[in-house]
């Protein structure tokens, strides 16, 4: 396949991932105005995210921080 025909065809694949994200961000955000509330799906989801950017407060703590000085996080 020619690089301009690859080129052409991830354009148009994007452009129709970004129409379906922006698809689903609104519906998403219709049903919370109507419920009143975020859900449970997108409370875990953000739960999910602050743990694991913890972690990587954490592993970056870790990576730069010399061996002798033990990291000791409080919560």
């Amino acid at each position: 396949m020619h690089a301009d025909i690859h080129l052409q065809l991830h354009a148009l694949n994007a452009a129709a991932l970004q129409r379906q994200a922006s698809a689903a961000a609104r519906a998403s955000a219709a049903a919370s105005v109507v419920s009143g509330t975020a859900g449970p799906a997108a409370r875990a989801a953000g739960s999910v995210r602050v743990r694991v950017g913890w972690r990587l407060v954490e592993l970056g703590l870790r990576l730069a921080t010399p061996a002798d000085r033990p990291v000791t996080l409080v919560a």
